[in-house]
């Protein structure tokens, strides 16, 4: 891993979401410098599903070495990031740190001394745009509420938390703003099965652009983007169980900045991934990154990787990916009613009870057609044609990669997130169908 410098000691770092994920990594990391560090977050009591908030992040902060200040901050409220702003500036600014001489000051005389070792605090030196707010749906089944979300914490707060902190920034010595937003990627793929959210996501992105040449010479303004999945609470969400062993650690990102925010001014309008910088920094080895070390990662999105490369890397490793190309071998393909025998053999009221939902299959392909699992009523039922009552989730995909899904030999995320699944619906009630998956490897 990449060790510290010392080189954000005394400096002031305004971080949004950072009361856990990546944004409290980012935090600890610079802690450890002695930083002093602001936690703009929404989450001051905890939470029933997610880990932490701004109070618990401060303990650690302070614990590993530096200085914080919690501040309940929703990005979208122009007035709460005022507020935390002038809070970080009252508490951080203006402190005489080194002082090696005086100044005193009485009426008609003032005795100074030299003031070459005084470091003057201006406030806030970086800002880290970290809150996000994700929602990986297509345009009709996204919720305009949904979308307002996305575009109010992504593109606006983004824009907005920067335009109050730069005037502060711009009396710093060597200010930085740190964008968490992936290059602007135009490859289609990135956005058909997710548009508002990419759309988003790229406005963080272009802040990047447009900043990084309006103050140039003045504020480094950069983006950073994993290389891999990341382990966080949102994607533990977003990917069921089993998801964690495909990421890294939040430590990667936490080193990638850190290498980032030590740079000077001139290090500016750059689309950074983390695996790149750190290289340049001297890391060669990245399993300890890795939440199981030697297992194969989980691409992140946004990032053109030529699919054939992609396959074969993963394959190394011993993945199956969904987006390999050519024609599935034989026992991928085998009859889609040879697999919902299986399926119904291990059917029960236990899984029915725990998992609430009727599923329906529209299948393409050399076995194209349209097949349901009900796990939702009686014992639960599993067979071709429509439904017997209204699907809570539609799944679209190939035969032959619902063959791979079902049989343990390719991830349902990494076949959504490349594209090959689409979901209609609950994506909650979806994740649950990993269940059976699951119990299906020991009857194949």
């Amino acid at each position: 891993m990449l060790q510290n410098t010392g080189k954000l000691g005394g400096c002031t770092i305004f971080i949004t979401g950072a009361s856990r994920g990546i944004g409290k990594a980012i935090a600890l990391k610079a802690a450890r410098d002695g930083a002093n560090v602001v936690i703009a977050a929404k989450t001051a009591d905890p939470h029933p599903k997610l880990p932490g908030t701004i109070y618990t992040a401060a303990a650690e902060i302070e614990a590993a070495g530096g200085k914080a200040l919690p501040c309940i901050v929703d990005v979208r409220d122009e007035k709460q990031i005022n507020e935390a702003v002038e809070q970080a500036v009252e508490k951080f600014g203006g402190e005489l740190q080194h002082l090696k001489c005086l100044i005193f000051l009485a009426l008609r005389w003032v005795i100074i001394c030299p003031l070459s070792s005084v470091v003057l605090l201006t406030g806030i030196d970086i800002l880290v745009n970290n809150a996000s707010a994700i929602n990986l749906t297509g345009t009709l089944e996204t919720p305009m509420k949904k979308v307002d979300l996305m575009l109010g914490i992504n593109l606006r707060g983004t824009y907005l938390t920067s335009k109050l902190c730069i005037p502060h920034l711009l009396k710093s010595k060597n200010p930085h703003i740190l964008n968490l937003s992936p290059p602007i990627n135009l490859n289609p793929i990135w956005f058909k099965n997710h548009t508002a959210y990419t759309m988003a996501k790229y406005g963080m992105s272009m802040c990047v652009l447009g900043m990084a040449e309006e103050f140039k010479g003045s504020i480094a303004v950069n983006a950073l983007w994993p290389k891999t999945a990341i382990q966080t609470a949102a994607m533990d969400m977003l990917g069921g169980s089993g998801i964690g062993k495909q990421c890294r650690k939040v430590e990667i990102m936490a080193d990638a900045a850190y290498a980032i925010l030590k740079k000077p001014t001139s290090f500016t309008g750059q689309f950074v991934i983390d695996e790149d910088i750190l290289k340049k920094e001297g890391i060669k080895e990245f399993d300890v990154y890795a939440v199981e070390p030697g297992h194969p990662l989980l691409p992140d999105f946004f990032l053109d990787q030529q699919p054939e490369d992609l396959a074969k890397q993963m394959e190394e490793h011993g993945a199956t990916p969904a987006f390999k190309s050519g024609k599935a071998d034989s026992a991928a393909t085998g009859p889609i009613s040879d697999m919902f025998n299986i399926i119904r053999g291990i059917l029960s009221p236990d899984i029915v009870k725990t998992t609430g939902a009727v599923y329906r299959f529209d299948l393409s392909g050399e076995h194209a057609g349209v097949w349901y699992i009900d796990l939702k009523n009686d014992a639960g039922s599993a067979g071709s044609g429509d439904p017997p009552a209204k699907a809570d989730v539609v799944m679209t995909l190939d035969s032959a990669d619902f063959i791979k899904m079902f049989g343990g030999r390719l991830k349902p995320t990494m076949a959504f997130m490349s594209g090959k699944l689409k979901i209609k619906g609950d994506m909650g009630l979806a994740i649950k169908l990993e269940k059976m998956m699951a119990m299906m490897k020991s009857k194949l």
